[in-house]
This record gives C-alpha cells, sequence and structure tokens, in this order.
C-alpha cells in the first residue's frame, strides 16, 4: 500500500524544521546506505547526533504522533528515528531496496515494513527529485507539496530522480508496524476508514458504529505482533 498524507507537518512547524536543518552539518549521504544502495546514492545528509539533527527529529515525531492517517496507515510498533537529505546540483538516489533490518532508537534492531518520505521543499521550487516507487502497477513518480508524507512498502524498489535546478530537502525513516503483512495492512486502514465514516453519519453510539469498531479490533487482535 502506497499512501500520500497530507498536512503532517502545519506551516508553522514546518517552517521551524528547515530552519533547524540550514543550520545543521551536512555530509555525504551514504553514511546510512547499505553495500548495494551505496552505489546509487549521490546526495548529502544531516549528520545523525547534531543538534539540529536531534531537534529536527524531535518536531518530526511529534507530528506523526498528532497524525490520525499516519497511525491508522502504518500501525506503528517502532520507528527508526527520523534521518534528512538533501539533492542538488545533478545528485539522484538509483533503484534500490531499502535494507530489512534498521537500528531504532534504543540500539533494537528494527524490521523495516515501512518506508516513509517526508517532504520538505516546495515542488515548484526545484526541478526533478521524483520519488519514483515501483509496484506491481507500474512505476509511480511522487512529487509531493512540503509537509506531506509518502508511506511505502519498504520492500519495494525505489529511487530518487536527479535535481536539476534547486534544492530537494525531504526526511526520511522507517517503520516496523504491528501488522507485518501488507495486505492485511490495507483492509484495517479501509476498515478503519469506513468506521469514521458510519461514526460521522449514525453517531458513535450507532450499533453499526460499534459492531464495525468491534470488527477493525477483533482482526487487529487476530494479526498484530505487539
Amino acid at each position: 500500500m502506497m499512501i500520500a498524507i497530507p498536512d503532517v507537518l502545519d506551516a508553522a512547524t514546518l517552517g521551524k524544521v528547515r530552519a533547524t536543518i540550514e543550520a545543521g552539518e551536512w555530509v555525504d549521504g551514504n553514511a546510512t546506505a547499505g553495500h548495494q544502495a551505496a552505489l546509487a546514492k549521490r546526495n548529502r545528509q544531516l549528520t545523525e547526533d547534531g543538534d539540529a539533527s536531534r531537534t529536527a527529529r524531535a518536531l518530526v515525531v511529534a507530528a506523526l504522533e498528532k497524525s490520525p492517517t499516519f497511525i491508522a496507515a502504518a500501525l506503528p510498533l517502532k520507528v527508526v528515528p527520523p534521518l534528512f537529505n538533501r539533492y542538488a546540483g545533478g545528485e539522484a538516489f538509483g533503484t534500490h531496496i531499502d535494507n530489512a533490518i534498521r537500528l531504532g532508537r534504543d540500539g533494537l534492531r528494527v524490521r523495516t515494513d515501512l518506508s516513509a518520505t517526508l517532504f520538505l521543499a516546495e515542488p515548484e521550487s526545484y526541478d526533478g527529485g521524483e520519488l519514483v516507487v515501483e509496484d506491481r502497477a507500474g512505476a509511480q513518480a511522487v512529487k509531493l507539496s512540503a509537509g506531506h508524507l509518502l508511506l511505502y512498502p519498504a520492500s519495494s524498489l525505489h529511487r530518487v530522480e536527479p535535481v536539476t535546478r534547486g534544492t530537494r530537502e525531504a526526511c526520511f525513516f522507517w517503520v516496523q508496524s504491528m501488522i507485518r503483512d501488507d495486505g492485511a495492512r490495507r483492509i484495517l486502514f479501509d476498515l478503519d476508514n469506513a468506521v469514521r465514516q458510519v461514526a460521522a453519519a449514525q453517531g458513535h453510539d450507532a450499533r453499526a458504529t460499534i459492531e464495525l469498531t468491534g470488527v477493525y479490533h477483533n482482526l487487529l487482535r487476530l494479526w498484530a505482533d505487539a
């Protein structure tokens, strides 16, 4: 399942994140790439252990925790601490697949079920830089507004097209979901949306709302790894 989530960062928070990372130290992006990915990766990355990275990361994590759509779509169990990257002057990231395992905030291993890219630059401010994700329907090129997030299976082949004008800045991270299977996760997301619609139309105490909510939680109970 690939889903675009609008306005994860509001204008004020987006401004704070951008000002924070602008003042940080940027290094070769291969610092976090696996062996295969490093062969295709040409970009810059904010140092992970600097004050700028810690401050910007906290702002992003707080915004994610307040996003009901992100929670419903990802059903996160663990989130790898967000990182920040920058592409300019023809820099790109060739077709690759993300590592299956990353280290989390506590130093423990995290299975990467989902990849996430949070766009920080407005699309009209740079040329190129599309995130191209390949799935069974073919390749889909995505370039979202600043503050919007793309969530997609980490098992997907994907790439970032060369940036030929301006600078593309983004935050990226990985999620271990409570629901390992992408198809089951999609069913729960669709059901969550249906429950919300029924609740809005009939009320939260309506029998249909209560029964659909029960179905959702029973499926979550059946499938969850938590």
